[in-house]
């Protein structure tokens, strides 16, 4: 559990969005959770692996996050992987929807974190890469561990 100095808390984030997308125009939205979702998230059972965002009857819900079962949770637990609503202005998911239809990107989760005790979602455009592209990151990361490596 990273806490940054503004107050915030990550809970988790994608790493291997970095990897498989290019990223661009991140944005901060809520989260609506119900009651045994927040307990969960803030003993950090989260996973973005599999995550994606869609738009649908002008919302827009994150898919396949995972959060798992809260364990003094009883019979009022939820549903692990349930579709959950982002928080937007509908000028903003008219924004995003525009970017999708004609542009081609795809929406990605790339981390979830809490703000002053509110949970929210760090949203991105992505591009996926083409596999030349992976290469040319690993070679730019093994290059960067050579010369750490060579500093000390």
């Amino acid at each position: 559990m990273a806490k940054t100095k503004t107050g915030i808390k990550i809970i988790t984030s994608n790493k291997k969005a970095y990897f498989n997308y290019f990223l661009s125009a991140f944005t901060e939205c809520g989260l609506a959770l119900v009651g045994t979702e927040i307990k969960s998230l803030r003993t950090h059972g989260c996973s973005l692996s599999d995550a994606y965002v869609i738009i649908r009857r002008g919302n827009m819900e994150v898919l396949n996050m995972h959060i798992s079962p809260y364990d003094k949770g009883n019979i009022f637990n939820h549903d692990p992987r349930r579709n959950r609503k982002l928080l937007l202005h509908k000028k903003e998911i008219k924004w995003f929807e525009d970017k999708v239809k004609r542009e081609g990107f795809t929406i990605i989760p790339t981390r979830v974190y809490l703000k002053k005790g509110l949970a929210k979602i760090e949203i991105a455009l992505a591009k996926g890469k083409k596999l030349y592209d992976k290469r040319e990151a690993i070679k730019q990361r093994e290059i960067e561990r050579k010369l750490k490596d060579g500093e000390h």
